[in-house]
């Protein structure tokens, strides 16, 4: 991944050594010749989960899913939040459980490992939470809910090499 600068002098640049630890270094030009100013991080993939093939339909399938998947969710988690609405909606709930179903068998394609990847396991914790706070096993149900979804966007939103780290 190449990300030049304002200037074009500055140059910040992935170098992907081994296929096992990953390089984020700043480069400079100087005189027509790209030198190394500060390594900025460097990431060990070799903990990173089997990784399989997925034809692109899929990839683009998984996309409109995940759509599909934030608006079943916004409507489930705006149910917990607003009083008007009481109990989550039966198309809604049935939008989010058949959606992120098909996120699990789409990620899965790719991601081998899911289960024991950070991403998987964050899954599962909401899965956990969300089913006891949707029946009533938690006190302070709507405050549980709305932790559950900033904790999924989280980690849903981390770094790949850490969202895919295998944790066992």
């Amino acid at each position: 991944m190449l990300d030049v600068g304002k200037d074009d002098e500055k140059i910040r640049w992935e170098i992907l050594s081994n296929r096992s630890v990953m390089f984020l270094l700043e480069l400079e030009i100087q005189g027509g010749r790209m030198i190394e100013v500060e390594k900025v991080a460097e990431c060990d993939q070799s903990r990173q989960g089997r990784i399989g093939n997925r034809p692109f339909w899929v990839l683009t399938l998984s996309i409109v899913i995940r759509a599909v998947h934030q608006v079943g969710a916004a409507v489930f988690l705006a149910s917990f939040l607003l009083d008007e609405i009481g109990s989550p909606p039966a198309l809604y709930f049935a939008i989010v459980v058949i959606s992120g179903g098909a996120l699990m068998v789409t990620e899965g394609m790719r991601h081998r490992q899911f289960y024991r990847e950070s991403s998987g396991v964050s899954i599962f914790i909401k899965l956990i939470v969300l089913g006891a706070a949707y029946h009533g096993l938690l006190p302070g149900t709507a405050t549980v809910v709305l932790i559950t979804f900033f904790m999924a966007s989280i980690s849903s939103h981390m770094p790949k090499f850490i969202r895919h780290r295998l944790l066992y």
